[in-house]
């Protein structure tokens, strides 16, 4: 295969490029958000997935793509300052799940609230435009579109 063969055309490297400048945006700000909660951005990323639902800590390892020593680390300092707390599981005793405190969730929930890069951009498009949106960015993630209504 030639090196013309394999360019990318210019659309999509313009569509590429800007998902990166969003990426790139949203990190900022979570980092900004995290803080002013006197959080890195690790600990924030973490307290907002088990502010979704309790997970053992090698599923975090996992879905933080990194070692699960160092979700032990982070975790740790979540659970000095009562934002998360250790439960062994119910149905393995062996394995240790964590769990955001009420604390942790409200803490989660004013980082979510903190995020306002997308709220601006977002707000000049239509519901209709924000609903193809999304459904075209779980398309490309190959996730199930959202049923009507929904």
């Amino acid at each position: 295969m030639s090196a013309t063969s394999r360019r990318i055309d210019p659309l999509t490297r313009e569509v590429a490029e800007l998902i990166g400048t969003v990426v790139a945006r949203y990190h900022e700000e979570y980092e900004q958000a995290a803080a002013r909660h006197a959080l890195t951005g690790a600990q924030a990323r973490l307290l907002g997935l088990l502010a979704l639902e309790p997970t053992p800590m090698r599923r975090l390892a996992l879905a933080l793509r990194c070692e699960p020593s160092n979700v032990t680390g982070i975790v740790d300092r979540l659970e000095a300052r009562g934002l998360v707390e250790r439960r062994p599981d119910p149905a393995d005793r062996r394995v240790k799940i964590a769990a955001a405190t009420p604390e942790g969730r409200e803490t989660a929930a004013q980082l979510r609230d903190a995020l306002d890069f997308a709220r601006e951009p977002l707000g000049r498009l239509t519901s209709t435009e924000r609903t193809l949106l999304r459904d075209l960015l779980r398309q490309m993630l190959g996730q199930q579109p959202t049923p009507p209504g929904e």
